[in-house]
């Protein structure tokens, strides 16, 4: 019997996430000048949330552990051959991801990240799980880098970037989104325009929270 890809990928997966547990201390010390207004202005804001990412620079901002089942979950049960990735980080995410792929035979993976040395962490991290050839890492402004050269059709989406941008990229790929495509949109709670457009009647969208902080949509029109 064939090792699933994300059983393989155990040993690296937990590694990275106790990486990213250890580094919870940096991160909040990285913010601890904000107030929490200001916290939620700047994650909210549509040009002032640069100044929170760059003082996030170094940290992993991994996905859950739970969350990072659900996205390998959805890919097989989707049968995805095409994903969509907003906010790579160092690649946790990416890695459940593209394993998905990999377990359903293969596929194509774009993922977009801002910070230039997260682009290059999360490339060794893809390449220590054997996955990097599933994967287009696009380095820049997802508003542009997703803007261009999208395949037809896309089957699954993550939205974990900067959480004001959500609507924005969702009117990127919408027209490449299927009856049947999947979103996921992590932290969804900070991007209230996004959760009001996904779960409005009529919207094209059947929409439900997921867990803590997990926004799960299906495109149904």
């Amino acid at each position: 019997m064939t090792i699933p890809t994300i059983t393989s990928l155990a040993p690296l997966l937990e590694r990275l996430f106790e990486e990213a547990e250890a580094a919870n201390g940096a991160t909040l010390a990285a913010v601890a000048d904000l107030s929490d207004a200001d916290r939620a202005r700047l994650m909210r804001s549509k040009t002032d949330y640069r100044d929170l990412y760059g003082r996030l620079k170094e940290a992993p901002l991994a996905v859950s552990r739970e969350t990072g089942r659900l996205l390998y979950m959805l890919a097989r049960a989707s049968r995805a051959r095409v994903i969509v990735e907003f906010g790579t980080s160092f690649g946790i995410s990416t890695l459940h991801l593209a394993a998905g792929l990999r377990d359903n035979g293969g596929g194509h993976l774009i993922t977009s990240e801002f910070e230039p040395s997260k682009a290059a962490r999360a490339r060794q991290n893809l390449i220590a799980g054997g996955l990097i050839d599933l994967v287009e890492i696009r380095e820049g402004d997802a508003l542009k880098t997703l803007s261009i050269d999208l395949p037809d059709t896309i089957d699954l989406v993550l939205l974990d970037g900067a959480k004001a941008l959500y609507p924005d990229i969702l009117d990127l790929l919408e027209g490449h989104l299927g009856p049947g495509a999947i979103i996921v949109a992590d932290n969804a709670d900070d991007s209230p325009d996004y959760l009001a457009r996904v779960r409005a009647l009529g919207s094209g969208y059947m929409s439900t929270p997921f867990a803590e902080d997990v926004e799960l949509s299906v495109r149904i029109g």
